[in-house]
């Protein structure tokens, strides 16, 4: 029989073609080719491409949408009918007769005096005091890293430019109160116009009443469009916090349901009686 020598120990073979990689620096290893790393490891995310434009900062990300929708949805003054006030969101608002391209774009804003649309060929393109005749009695601006010098009135005016947002509410449209909103650090500021200028409001708890409207303005702990959070929402009289018509269907709701198991806990005593409560 013919005899081999025994097999070498692997510590003692020599590498093949197929054990020793290629010299070729362009040449990616196979198994990078058939498994390489997730897009969410190497590409940018929300954080490195928000929806701000470079050259327009604060334009509105998911928050901006509905934050305003809530404040709209939950704006119910006793003393005001909701045809005779109009709300505008992310809406152009135009305050110069002489700078007619002058404008501003606020978050959210009220006015009150002003009938909204009722037909749709009706709804406004913009806000033009000019044309209205009526400046907003209230805005709101919700605070952006990008756009928080600007709303708190911390940026000079160039003079080859429009006035800033601050000098604009307060100057031009003389609007009576300025709320800014912070979500990042939980805070609420108040200004209101005295004489010619703003002047910060103390803001107990983080809510506001205005006399004006018979309602106040807070920030709300809760869950709004299925999102977890702090938000701005308005509150009546008595400090509860007014309900948004999801709200008020589900209270609805679960008072009719209420009302059928009181209703057949009844009818089970009846029949317990010998009392049939389809007779009666």
């Amino acid at each position: 029989m013919y005899q081999t020598d025994p097999p070498l120990p692997k510590s003692q073979v020599l590498p093949t073609m197929y054990d020793l990689p290629s010299e070729d620096p362009e040449d990616m290893d196979l198994a990078q080719q058939m498994h390489p790393r997730p897009p969410r490891e190497t590409m940018p995310t929300m954080y490195d491409l928000p929806s701000e434009d470079p050259e327009e900062p604060g334009l509105p990300d998911e928050f901006h949408d509905f934050q305003p929708q809530l404040l709209r949805e939950t704006c119910k003054p006793p003393n005001y009918p909701t045809g005779e006030m109009f709300i505008g969101t992310d809406l152009n608002l135009y305050y110069d007769a002489r700078n007619r391209l002058w404008h501003k774009r606020p978050d959210w804003f009220l006015v009150l005096g002003v009938s909204r649309a009722q037909q749709q060929q009706d709804m406004r393109l913009s806000y033009v005091v000019w044309q209205e005749g009526i400046a907003p009695f209230l805005v709101v601006e919700l605070l952006s890293p990008g756009t928080e010098a600007e709303d708190l009135g911390q940026t000079f005016r160039d003079a080859k430019k429009p006035p800033t947002k601050w000098l604009a509410y307060e100057q031009s449209l003389r609007i009576p109160y300025y709320i800014v909103f912070d979500r990042y650090q939980n805070q609420l500021r108040v200004f209101q116009l005295t004489a010619t200028r703003y002047q910060p409001v103390e803001v107990p708890e983080q809510k506001f009443w205005l006399t004006e409207l018979e309602l106040g303005l807070g920030v709300w702990s809760g869950s709004y469009q299925q999102t977890e959070g702090l938000w701005l929402r308005w509150y009546d009289a008595t400090g509860n916090w007014i309900a948004t018509p999801e709200e008020r269907a589900e209270h609805q709701s679960q008072r009719a349901e209420q009302e059928s198991q009181r209703a057949e806990r009844l009818a089970e005593r009846l029949r317990s009686l010998g009392v049939d409560p389809d007779d009666l």
